[in-house]
């Protein structure tokens, strides 16, 4: 999970950093003077993709989450797991992007056991909220996260990978995909380990908790479990903090001989989210080019 020492620095940065300088591929609208590639909106993929509100029934209660997808055919699907401000717009946008280039995506809220729907406009909205100060920064949510250890995250992902195989959009005959940020980051290995018969490839972006030494169920040591590819994607200053964890993650990917891209990117803890303080344009573009290519080349 997020170090909460790292979020408590977050809150104190400035939080101008609300922009989401991407477009989907078939809606690339590129500003000639400026250089400037305006907001991802609904609006501007009108016709190109179909996105709704949707639910679905999982062993622990009914999940809520984003759907997005090509407006016809059927592509291949991905689980989208967000980060600790869980499903809000900055997630939708990126959601929208990737549909663009051929996915269909679903982007879950993980808090559904406790709460339905957006809890959080964006990260501002997070550091804001009720419960929230610089000395106990999980307070409001510390309560929905414990309970999403690997057992139900596990269930979490064989309920999405279903709902998604009975949808039209969605190629069944093909892989399924999955990406996380930050917290996300480990569900993305223990849903790979959970349904390998359909989730092909795995990514994870700043995540917290990938190699944990105490726990059994550690996302390292369930690898063998799994028959996806992975990008492991590391924070600069995560992997200043503790760089044994890139090396550990990759020793253990090829002991159960699973194909994994482990790289340190050009970016602090959050860089790849646009809401993010710590968003870094340059480093989360590479990061968006390995995860279509990881997907490209297993989905």
């Amino acid at each position: 999970m997020c170090e909460e020492t790292k979020l408590k620095e977050w809150a104190a940065a400035e939080m101008d950093r609300r922009k989401f300088a991407v477009l989907a591929g078939s809606a690339a609208i590129l500003s000639a003077c400026d250089n400037v590639v305006p907001e991802v909106t609904s609006d501007m993929l009108e016709g190109a993709i179909t996105e709704t509100q949707v639910s679905f029934d999982t062993e622990n209660g009914t999940m809520d989450a984003f759907f997005v997808h090509p407006s016809t055919g059927k592509h291949p699907a991905v689980i989208f797991w967000p980060d600790i401000a869980s499903l809000r717009e900055a997630k939708r946008n990126m959601a929208r992007r990737l549909a663009g280039e051929g996915y269909s995506v679903l982007v879950l809220n993980p808090y559904y056991r406790d709460v339905a729907g957006e809890q959080f406009a964006d990260f501002a909205a997070w550091y804001s909220a009720e419960g929230f100060d610089a000395e106990d920064g999980f307070a409001l949510v510390a309560p929905w996260r414990e309970k999403l250890n690997a057992d139900a995250i596990g269930r979490d992902a064989n309920a999405a990978a279903a709902w998604l195989d009975a949808q039209e959009a969605v190629d069944s005959e093909r892989g399924i995909g999955t990406q996380g940020y930050c917290m996300g980051g480990p569900f993305t290995v223990w849903s790979a380990a959970a349904v390998p018969s359909r989730i092909k490839a795995a990514a994870s972006f700043h995540g917290g908790g990938l190699v944990l030494a105490d726990d059994p169920l550690s996302p390292h040591r369930v690898l063998d479990r799994a028959q996806a590819s992975f990008l492991i994607a590391v924070a600069q200053d995560d992997d200043a903090q503790a760089p044994q964890v890139k090396s550990d993650f990759a020793a253990a990917a090829e002991e159960a001989g699973r194909t994994a891209k482990v790289d340190v990117y050009a970016g602090d803890h959050g860089w790849t989210v646009p809401d993010s303080p710590a968003y870094a344009e340059a480093a989360a573009e590479q990061a968006y080019a390995d995860l279509l290519e990881l997907y490209r080349a297993n989905l």
